[in-house]
């Protein structure tokens, strides 16, 4: 074990020793490369392991060998022995220079689970940067370091949520899916006894598997002294709706929400003091925050890493797991299962899977062991039978493509009904095809704006008021909405699923009315047409089963949609962080974590739109920004009115004059550039407006 005090001693050995002698005698010292050479020449093996650590305290965790383009390598700064003699000569203090070092492997065991290593140099690592952060916050803003401290436990917060959780069932009436819906949560309850590990969810839709996963998440967390609990959602759409769920049972003060698009009127909660560090009892958080911080090389993502041991983490919506980089998020889930306490549950409707290998010919998903993910319901068919409240109908054939006139005119004959589409291009065809009061939803509106129009249709369903909706798949999955009749464009069988649970999520029908149509293009190629593709096998091989939704359907669609996918692990990520080298500490840290992105943030960028909400007046947040400059507050509330731009499309916009760059931040001027129905046009014609 190699305790912090260590860590932090190779840290200062030589930034203490180059404040003995002046400056203009000595030269500047690179002290973390002075101290990272010390390291390895005191002990070749976990010198070598400090040395990451000190030589990355400031500038992140360095690859071993050189990238170009990347950055320095550790192997390059470890040979530069001129800065260890330079800091020798300042007479650093023998204790500090005499500290002994560890022996034990890491994550006892003899390097044969290279997967294990980079994540335990990085919780190392963690450990150093929080400490240095928390320190430097202790001395220059005292106030915020008092702050810190909540009295919030997960004892206290059970004792709160059973309390919730009793009153909301007296009030519920009586009926086969509220039943079904306590025997899920007397299931949660009861399977949280079994030990750490890796667990899965598998609940239809509407089944009530945010405040049951809770359940188990803080019952599992107290029988086994776990710290925290974390909520990871793939969509920032479902996150907001899932944070005020759990607000709402334990007040703002125990939940941490972490996400992109968080409101910063809520900042003031100590909660969310603990952002940078997710030293909170509750974080929901998006699986971008959670997955790209476990790859990150940068101090301050990694600064939060150690606070995930020994907790207990949801994976929301565990379908929606970003295929191309499944290997390496499978393989640390597997080591923070193994080495460091955390306990793991795959929560969905539509579970995948993801055990054993998978795929077909070079292209295997080396999964979880078999029998590894233990299933939290008694009998997941069952309650699929009772939770079957929707009958699936094609229109046409499978193979046969609809035209949109055709669709349209099939919307036409219902006042309440909700169309999913595939595309941003295919919502805004279809939608002009659609009656005057269409509703238009995609993610071309900034949050600010979808956020008001959800609330806008969930009014107008609750009061039985016409509403017609086209949208993209930012419906699809997690959010609390009920329609009566649902039609989707042909695409996978899990995301048919996520629009059959919009469609009479009450129950209060005795069966709502969900129509599939292929669309009159396929969707571009690439991961959503194989999708679509193995879902269209589904209905023509298995079209009963297809159209039950039931557990078995959807292990048949993901051995078929996983045989079609070309690479689990497309940047090699596997290879830079856990290939045979990593036995002798040689990884790539700072290139692996630039090609682990589940958002490709180099072809896109973030434009501030000038959409008017009640609620916030972003025209003086943008005067702010261009007097004042950007702070973390600020850029918060920004976020509210941020829509993502293609590179392509962001250079059209620059040079028709129709955005500005704002000390640094691209923000809208032309009046037509945003429309209050479709948001962001980004082939509006120019009209200087502002």
């Amino acid at each position: 074990m190699i305790s912090g005090n260590t860590i932090l001693s190779g840290r200062n050995i030589f930034a203490e020793a180059t404040g003995t002698i002046p400056r203009r005698k000595m030269g500047k010292i690179d002290h973390s490369a002075a101290g990272a050479i010390h390291a390895v020449q005191k002990n070749a093996g976990v010198g070598k392991i400090l040395a990451y650590l000190i030589a990355g305290h400031h500038a992140g965790l360095p690859d071993w060998e050189h990238e170009a383009g990347v950055g320095g390598a550790l192997s390059d700064r470890l040979s530069s022995v001129e800065n260890l003699q330079k800091a020798l000569n300042g007479n650093p203090p023998q204790e500090i220079l005499d500290v002994s070092l560890p022996s034990s492997r890491p994550c006892n065991t003899a390097f044969k689970d290279y997967d294990a290593v980079h994540v335990w140099l990085r919780m190392l690592y963690s450990c150093l940067v929080d400490a240095d952060f928390l320190d430097t916050e202790a001395f220059m803003n005292p106030d915020k370091t008092d702050s810190r401290t909540s009295a919030c436990t997960l004892e206290g917060l059970k004792d709160v949520f059973d309390l919730f959780m009793k009153e909301m069932q007296e009030k519920a009436q009586t009926s086969p899916v509220n039943e079904a819906r306590k025997a899920i949560l007397d299931d949660c309850r009861n399977k949280a006894e079994l030990e750490s590990g890796l667990f899965s969810l598998t609940v239809p839709t509407g089944g009530g598997k945010t405040l049951s996963s809770m359940a188990f998440a803080l019952n599992h967390a107290i029988r086994y002294g776990k710290k925290r609990i974390i909520i990871a959602i793939p969509y920032t759409s479902i996150i907001e709706q899932t944070a005020a769920i759990y607000r709402k049972v334990f007040g703002n003060d125990a939940v941490l929400e972490h996400h992109s698009n968080f409101d910063p009127e809520k900042e003031n909660s100590k909660a969310n003091h603990a952002v940078d560090n997710w030293d909170a009892p509750i974080i929901v958080t998006t699986n971008v925050q959670l997955f790209e911080s476990l790859f990150a090389s940068k101090s301050s993502a990694c600064r939060k890493l150690h606070n995930i041991v020994n907790s207990v983490i949801v994976l929301d919506e565990a379908q929606m797991l970003p295929t191309e980089y499944l290997q390496p998020i499978v393989s640390v889930i597997k080591v923070l299962a193994d080495y460091f306490k955390t306990s793991v549950v795959l929560c969905t409707a539509t579970q995948p899977v993801l055990s054993g290998r998978i795929g077909s010919g070079q292209n295997v998903l080396k999964g979880f062991s078999e029998g590894s993910v233990r299933e939290l319901m008694t009998d997941p068919e069952n309650l699929f039978r009772v939770f079957q409240r929707v009958d699936i109908q094609m229109l046409g054939s499978s193979d046969e493509r609809q035209e949109w006139p055709t669709v349209a005119e099939q919307l036409h004959r219902y006042q309440q009904v909700l169309c999913i589409v595939n595309t941003r291009n295919d919502c805004r065809e279809l939608h002009a095809l659609m009656p005057e009061g269409t509703v238009h939803l995609s993610a071309l509106m900034c949050p600010e704006h979808r956020s008001l129009i959800i609330a806008e249709i969930k009014f107008k369903l609750k009061e039985n008021i016409p509403v017609r909706v086209i949208s993209t798949q930012l419906l699809e999955a997690g959010v609390d909405i009920d329609f009566p009749i649902v039609f989707r464009a042909f695409t996978g069988l899990d995301s048919i699923a996520q629009a059959a649970g919009r469609c009479n999520r009450e129950g209060r029908l005795d069966k709502g009315q969900v129509f599939i149509f292929n669309p009159p293009k396929p969707p571009p190629a690439g991961m959503m047409l194989k999708a679509e593709q193995a879902g269209q096998e589904m209905f023509r091989v298995y079209p009963e089963l297809a159209a039950s939704l039931m557990p078995e359907a959807f292990r048949k669609y993901f051995h078929l949609y996983f045989n079609r996918l070309n690479d689990f692990d497309k940047k090699h990520i596997v290879d830079l962080l856990a290939g045979p080298d990593s036995r002798h500490f040689k990884i790539q840290f700072r290139t692996a974590a630039l090609h682990f992105k589940l958002i490709d943030d180099a072809q896109q960028h973030g434009l501030v739109v000038r959409y008017q909400s009640g609620a916030i007046n972003n025209e003086k947040l943008i005067d702010q920004l261009r007097f004042a400059g950007p702070s973390r507050g600020l850029m918060r509330k920004l976020q509210r009115f941020s829509v993502n731009v293609y590179d392509r499309d962001l250079q059209e916009l620059r040079k028709n004059g129709m955005i500005e760059d704002v000390n640094g931040i691209w923000v809208q001027t032309d009046k037509n550039l945003y429309d209050p129905v479709f948001g962001l046009d980004v082939k509006a014609t120019p009209n200087l407006y502002w």
